[in-house]
């Protein structure tokens, strides 16, 4: 098989380390610290969620890079933020000390759908997507001779059996793995409608990370994605067993998924850069995480390689105009849904506006969508619209939204009280403010939305910044 347990080629981290001195580069590795304090702790399963661009591949493939016994002796973070002294203890610890098991659910569902089509390589008893992830693990790590070994004399250890795997080869080495999966949620985005192999998914997922399934045999779980654990009871069980950061809930990672004001900062310094901070803040910036202000770091590295900031939203490579096609149609397909207040929501926006919505509602996923608030929910897991969390604070589109409640009734003085503090605690949880955070989403947003033939979009598009004299000379 290969590719699955410590795989070594196509490490994104370890290229842009080996250019940092000549290409755009923002030192996280003090992220590695923040997961590692948690090694063989009880909460020690984190799903990390954000929308495409922002790092989260990169991210993945910097813990691999540190974790993976396979790039032992190569001195990748040499000089890097974990080698500080404040860390320096606990990148000794754990550097190149595990076996890794990384899932780029990518790659494997192109993989699966080779093996679909080959009858040579078919196995009896392997046809859905989930039973080919077991058997692609397993049979990754019967590459290793010894725990080629181990697997054959288990006796609970079949085709599909993996979790009995895991546990022989721990058995026999006395060490946990550590397991890192790249955009878990692809059965969900990709199959929304294959409720039978989301269920044998989740299934999956659940006997690997139940505290009597194969949860013991894992030092530290690492899931990234663009979609939150679902709420419903599917995924009941996931829900309490992973620590989620997510993009309308990043504390205390905000800072590690896309660039931070600082970083572009240090960007525009490059002698490569022909641009300015202020262009990159218009175009790419904009979306505000625990009170920072956060830039689309794919974009922005597009921009200083073309000398020029446009949209990028849909990515350079085929894959990425793939993935940010299919995004263009959800979001047609939500604007189709024609939920009360959702086209003068989409409008006010596109217009500078803000909006109040709760996520106290959203399932986490693209077929369960009930509600406008649903649908903005949706639009901020899938970047095209920014997200606030007012703290308290009640923004003007919360003022007008309360000034016309149609459900206002005589209340007695305590009555009111009892229900305002009620009401506030639950708004101060669930509420949240959306946007359009930038320039390049707009253009996007304008693109998707003129297809609605709405005609107040007239003129809208003038709004968005054309590019700069030095630009239009170039």
């Amino acid at each position: 098989m290969g590719g699955i347990l410590n795989p070594v080629s196509g490490n994104s981290f370890v290229d842009l380390v080996s250019f940092r001195n000549k290409a755009v580069f923002a030192d996280k590795t003090d992220f590695i610290a923040k997961i590692s304090a948690n090694i063989n702790r009880n909460r020690r399963l984190f799903a990390v969620t954000r929308p495409r661009g922002f790092g989260k591949t990169v991210t993945a493939h910097m813990l691999l890079a540190y974790y993976s016994k396979a790039y032992a002796g190569q001195h990748i973070f040499d000089g890097l933020k974990i080698t500080d002294e404040d860390n320096r203890d606990s990148y000794l610890k754990h550097l190149n000390r595990y076996d890794v098991i990384y899932l780029d659910m990518n790659s494997l569902r192109v993989k699966y759908s080779e093996y679909a089509k080959d009858e040579a390589l078919q196995m009896k008893g392997v046809t859905a997507f989930a039973d080919y992830l077991k058997y692609a693990i397993i049979e990754d790590l019967k590459e290793n001779a010894d725990y080629a070994g181990v697997i054959g004399k288990s006796k609970k250890v079949g085709k599909k059996s993996l979790t009995a795997a895991l546990r022989a080869v721990c058995e026999y080495t006395k060490e946990r793995f550590i397991l890192i999966m790249d955009e878990w949620d692809l059965v969900f985005r990709d199959y929304r409608n294959d409720t039978k192999l989301q269920k044998s998914f989740i299934d999956l997922l659940t006997s690997l990370f139940e505290s009597d399934g194969g949860r013991g045999c894992f030092a530290l779980a690492y899931l990234t994605g663009r979609l939150p654990i679902r709420k419903n009871s599917s995924q009941f069980a996931l829900n309490t067993f992973f620590d989620e950061n997510t993009a309308m809930a990043p504390v205390p990672f905000a800072s590690y998924f896309g660039f931070t004001e600082t970083e572009i900062a240090e960007t525009v310094k490059l002698p490569s850069c022909k641009l300015t901070q202020e262009e990159f803040k218009v175009w790419y910036g904009g979306y505000r995480l625990n009170g920072m202000d956060i830039y689309n770091p794919a974009s922005v590295v597009s921009a200083v390689r073309d000398g020029e900031c446009k949209g990028y939203w849909c990515g350079a490579s085929s894959n990425e105009k793939a993935s940010g096609e299919a995004s263009d149609k959800e979001v047609a397909r939500l604007l189709n849904m024609n939920f009360p207040g959702i086209r003068e929501d989409m409008l006010n926006l596109l217009a500078g506006g803000e909006t109040v919505f709760s996520c106290g509602r959203f399932q986490n996923d693209m077929t369960g969508i009930k509600s406008r608030d649903d649908v903005l929910c949706l639009l901020v897991c899938l970047g095209y619209l920014g997200c606030k969390n007012p703290d308290g604070e009640t923004s003007a589109a919360e003022k007008s939204s309360d000034e016309n409640r149609d459900d206002k009734t005589e209340e007695t003085e305590p009555e009111q009280l009892r229900r305002l503090d009620y009401l506030g605690a639950a708004r101060r949880r669930n509420r949240r403010i959306a946007y359009v955070p930038n320039a390049e989403i707009k253009a996007a947003l304008l693109d998707i939305v003129k297809e609605q033939n709405w005609n107040e979009l007239q003129g809208a598009h003038k709004t968005i910044p054309a590019p700069s004299e030095s630009q239009q000379g170039s």
